[in-house]
């Protein structure tokens, strides 16, 4: 016996080719010549196979597959069965491309296996045939089909339509539901259909622990099964007599909404549950019109957009929720009888796809996390990059391939610095400026354009800090001032300089060095905290207008490290601190990453204290206050209280 397949080597066909290879009989595959290295790859995958799979080229797009007149001649009374099951399965395909493979290649194939005088052509539907139709959709209907929302439904139904009007030798039609991977192994080639929730589950898993209780929605009606059994039933369905011309449903007795899929998929990947689902059917009472137009609206349509990219959905798989079509398989059932043959529980395999997912096809594994992968080559300034967290950030970004612009207000020490920098290979450039001077800001950057080019990234690291209680800063009005000056003018100035060059080019990042302070206000630091909250509160306005632009803004809640600022500080000298290596890699996290805050475990606490209870907050940051009055530079041999408080409150000022 003998066999010609169209797309052997696509998800289903290679498991359909291994199913094929367990009978006797020449395998003969449909390639295009430019894809000649995937039937070799298929061809190492069965190794055993030897010279049963047979290649023969030619292109679906074409009348007769496009294969030559000697092959014709050679393959002509030689194949009983011809399985169709090439075909664009991708929500993000044009309707252009989608039509050509579909329909025009359906209509190819049943030429080349007529022109063949194949026993029986095989074609591979899908259950999308029946549109958006409303109740159960039997295996004997057709005609009878619902609204065609997108040009995979739309092409799947007219190929199905070819076959059945045109094809005149025998046919067989098989319509699969969702396929997913292997329900042995969960191998599967690429993320579509139920695939898409595993990416928001596992940001949930990371976000929240496993036993909090998630607020669903129930929509969709969704029919997933996996490849082992859709070739199973097809390589037996196909070798059984007397079925010509009858349909059978690939599908799974067992329909999910998507609350119930979500929670089985959940389970597997560890990940919270939605223990309480809304259906869809509660907000019926809201005119069709009305949301018709709200989804017609620009700013709707955007935030539909933004919200489908973050989880990595492509926008037409919203389609699926809205659709509550049943499949009926008695036919399937009736010819699978004493097989063995059945589908499995999706519990019973979800967690093979999930592990599968998670290690070969989770779109983070194909994202460069390297630091040179994001930063060689770019324009990136640090200021205050003479010592501390801006000198052990520069070395790191250099040593990456950045081309670095350190500043700072002494040149001898920026040329130690540099000389630092350059000794593990990085490209730097030295620029003494006094960001406290408005002027001198604009011609740093202007000259730094003129000199290297726009810049890529601007790291605000330059500041000063001042520790004083507001008691004792009635008559220091000017403490405010000069914190205000260089804190948040200096580096507003800088970022509204190298803003335009960005906007044009539609890329750029602005790392602020911030404070956990702002996250978790310390007593004593008010000059301090309220410059850092300023730039922090004009980044995220600038964010909410650049963000759609590629241009990220990231502050960095920087907790206690040891460096000359914190130096005069006695009661400092036994407290818990970062490194200015350990902060540099908080600067490191954000250009790799670009998140809109960076904060440690400290600050993310103090962050939920001062949402839920701040007066209970400010009680806390009272206590260390109070602890600490004894004199205004912490002088002397600290007490056994003192260190203790000071280690609890790890990275706190204070």
């Amino acid at each position: 016996m003998s066999y010609f397949v169209t797309g052997a080597t696509g998800f289903i066909g290679k498991f359909f080719i291994e199913k094929l290879l367990q009978r006797e009989g020449d395998i003969y595959l449909l390639a295009r010549k430019a894809s000649a290295h995937k039937l070799e790859a298929l061809q190492q995958r069965f190794p055993s196979a030897g010279k049963r799979l047979i290649p023969v080229y030619g292109d679906l797009a074409e009348p007769c597959m496009g294969i030559s007149d000697q092959d014709m001649k050679t393959l002509t009374t030689k194949v009983d069965h011809f399985f169709h099951i090439a075909a664009i399965y991708d929500l993000n395909a044009s309707e252009e491309s989608q039509q050509i493979a579909n329909v025009d290649g359906t209509r190819n194939a049943v030429q080349g296996a007529e022109a063949m005088q194949a026993g029986c052509f095989h074609h591979v539907s899908s259950i999308a045939v029946a549109g958006k139709f409303i109740g159960t959709f039997r295996e004997d209907m057709f005609e009878e089909a619902g609204d065609m929302p997108h040009a995979y439904f739309q092409t799947k139904h007219l190929s199905e339509a070819l076959v059945r009007k045109e094809c005149s030798i025998p046919w067989r039609v098989y319509r699969p539901a969702s396929v997913v991977g292997h329900s042995q192994t969960g191998e599967i080639d690429k993320i579509d259909g139920p695939y898409y929730s595993f990416k928001v589950l596992q940001k949930i898993r990371k976000a929240l622990p496993p036993w909090f209780p998630l607020i669903g929605i129930d929509a969709g009606c969704f029919n997933v099964v996996p490849v082992d059994y859709v070739v199973d039933a097809m390589d037996h369905i196909a070798h059984k007599g007397g079925l010509d011309g009858e349909c059978f449903h690939l599908t799974n007795p067992d329909h999910y909404s998507s609350g119930e899929l979500m929670n089985i998929i959940a389970d597997a990947g560890h990940a919270p549950r939605f223990t309480l689902r809304l259906d869809t059917r509660i907000f019926s009472f809201v005119p069709a019109g009305m949301v018709s137009m709200l989804g017609k609206m620009a700013p709707v349509k955007r935030l539909l957009s933004a919200f489908f990219e973050s989880f990595g959905m492509p926008e037409a798989a919203a389609v699926f929720f809205s659709w509550n079509t049943r499949f009926d398989n008695r036919d399937t059932e009736r010819a699978l009888r004493g097989s063995g043959i059945e589908v499995p529980k999706l519990a019973s395999y979800a967690d093979k796809l999930w592990d599968y997912w998670e290690r070969n096809l989770d779109p983070d594994l194909f994202i460069d996390r390297s630091l040179r992968g994001n930063i060689e080559g770019k324009v990136v300034v640090v200021t205050g990059a003479g010592s501390g967290i801006g000198l052990a950030s520069a070395i790191r970004l250099g040593e990456a391939g950045a081309q670095l612009v350190i500043a700072g207000r002494t040149m001898e020490t920026l040329e130690k610095a540099k000389l630092e920098i350059e000794a593990v290979g990085g490209k730097v450039a030295a620029y003494s400026c006094d960001f406290t001077d408005m002027d001198a800001c604009d011609q740093f950057i202007d000259q730094v354009e003129a000199d290297l080019g726009p810049v890529d990234i601007l790291v605000n690291n330059a500041g000063r800090s001042i520790r004083r209680a507001v008691e004792d800063s009635y008559d220091r009005f000017h403490d405010f001032e000069r914190t205000m000056q260089l804190n948040y003018f200096g580096a507003l100035r800088l970022a509204l300089r190298v803003l335009p060059s960005m906007s044009e080019r539609k890329c750029g990042q602005i790392i602020n060095i911030s404070s956990m302070g702002v996250v978790g206000p310390p007593a004593r630091f008010s000059a301090y905290i309220a410059s850092k909250s300023a730039l922090e509160g004009w980044s995220h306005c600038a964010e909410a207008e650049f963000c759609d632009r590629n241009i990220a803004f990231t502050n960095i809640n920087m907790p206690l490290v040891r460096t000359p600022m914190i130096g005069p500080t006695k009661a400092y000298d036994y407290a818990p601190t970062l490194s200015p290596e350990e902060a540099a890699d908080l600067v490191v996290e954000a250009v790799i990453h670009r998140p809109s805050r960076i904060t440690t475990g400290m600050g993310k606490m103090f962050q939920i204290l001062n949402l839920l209870a701040p007066k209970l907050a400010a009680t806390v940051m009272n206590i260390p206050f109070r602890m600490f009055s004894e004199g205004k530079s912490g002088a002397g041999e600290p007490s056994s209280e003192q260190v203790a408080l000071a280690s609890l409150m790890k990275g706190v000022h204070y």
